[in-house]
């Protein structure tokens, strides 16, 4: 148990504690339990919030704050983890934290536990680098809820603080921003994320007997081909491309003679600031009601965050400036991937994102070099030093 002062400074025992925990989605398993101890002995007040909605399942959530006068400097991320896997295609214990070779291994070790060890070894390093007075405040944002639906965790927390007049004044997001190399690669937006659900309805009948049945596959696959070729933008300053991918077509038809009743598909719009998903799914609809003439669909929509962006600025710079400052790498400014709780936290303060390397996040045999996490602390130190030293208040 990671509890000792001068430890914390050092993220590895910390994140090997968080990974034992089996908190996988919407389990906590102990793990803000073991955060909440560590950052209670650094002298930070927590708050654990739990949050339940009707259909969801329950998730707990950690705020926790050292120091009480702004500017409110935030971290954000997350404990909960994806599942595993089939265990045959691990070489390790997925939840023991295993180092190998100076190498930490483990289901959240770089998607996030390692960032999160790393924020509070930050924190640890800049209290006692001014022997404990604050000009400011230091707080992490932690929920349980960011692999899944993400409807009980970061967006309640923040809606808390909002009743609680509580104010971030800027956050960064400790996802695994960095392709091959720390330092290479810092988020200062998303691309935004529709995803649709189309079916399309015929008569079901015999493929001899076509005139006695009406096929909707047809339809269905002219509608898909209209949407799928269609250029929505070539991109804009800040994000790649709008991309729209369908992920699965389904006719629930095992038989090769019968002419399906009706056909559904799922397709996935990842969207750039050129579009919103008002006028996304205006065109959709469009496109769909031109093509099914009096043929019967139905479409519904679900929306998992809208495009944003930090514009470049102050606080842009003073992260990509830590970044340099400690790797000696200057790091590109991207929107690209996929979404991530800084969707939400764009709404009440500027938010970035910057993390470790995610080469294996979600995969077997996560892991993540010790020596990234402590210099990733670093980096976060560095980042508390430009900031206190000169505050960026919105």
């Amino acid at each position: 148990m990671a509890t000792d002062v001068a430890a914390l400074k050092q993220p590895l025992a910390l994140a090997q504690d968080l990974i034992r925990c089996a908190s996988v989605t919407p389990a906590d398993a102990g793990a803000l339990g073991e955060l909440q101890r560590a950052l209670e002995s650094l002298g930070f007040v927590c708050h654990r919030l739990p949050f339940s909605q009707e259909g969801t399942a329950d998730v707990d959530n950690l705020y926790a704050r050292l120091g009480t006068e702004g500017p409110n400097f935030c971290f954000a991320g997350h404990t909960d983890v994806v599942p595993t896997g089939d265990l045959k295609g691990w070489t390790v214990d997925p939840f023991k934290g295993e180092v190998i070779d100076g190498v930490l291994f483990g289901r959240g070790a770089s998607d996030m536990k390692g960032a999160i060890a790393a924020f509070v070894a930050a924190a640890a390093r800049f209290k006692d680098k001014h022997n404990g007075k604050l000009p400011g405040s230091i707080s992490l944002l932690i929920t349980g809820d960011e692999e899944a639906y993400a409807i009980n965790g970061t967006v309640k927390v923040l809606q808390w603080l909002k009743d609680k007049g509580e104010k971030l004044d800027v956050c960064i997001v400790g996802e695994p921003t960095n392709p091959l190399k720390l330092g290479q690669m810092m988020k200062i937006g998303r691309r935004g994320s529709l995803v649709g659900y189309l079916t399309v309805f015929g008569t079901q009948g015999h493929t001899a007997y076509p005139q006695l049945a009406d096929n909707p596959v047809p339809r269905m696959l002219k509608m898909l081909t209209a949407i799928t070729e269609h250029k929505l933008d070539e991109g804009t300053a800040h994000f790649q491309p709008t991309t729209l991918e369908i992920s699965t077509i389904d006719v629930g038809n095992s038989a090769s003679n019968v002419i399906p009743p009706q056909i559904s598909a799922t397709f996935n719009i990842r969207f750039s600031d050129a579009h919103s998903s008002a006028s996304l799914i205006e065109w959709l609809k469009a496109t769909f009601d031109k093509i099914a003439g009096n043929t019967k669909y139905e479409f519904r929509t679900h929306i998992t965050g809208e495009s944003f962006l930090t514009p470049p600025g102050p606080f842009n710079d003073l992260v990509a400036g830590a970044v340099k400052d400690v790797t000696g790498t200057d790091p590109d400014r991207s929107t690209t991937g996929g979404t991530s709780d800084a969707r939400f936290i764009t709404k009440h303060c500027p938010v970035v994102e910057f993390g470790l390397v995610g080469q294996t996040m979600h995969k077997a045999d996560e892991r993540t070099a010790v020596a990234d996490m402590d210099q990733l602390a670093e980096i976060y130190l560095a980042c508390l030093e430009r900031y206190f030293a000169n505050p960026i208040r919105t």
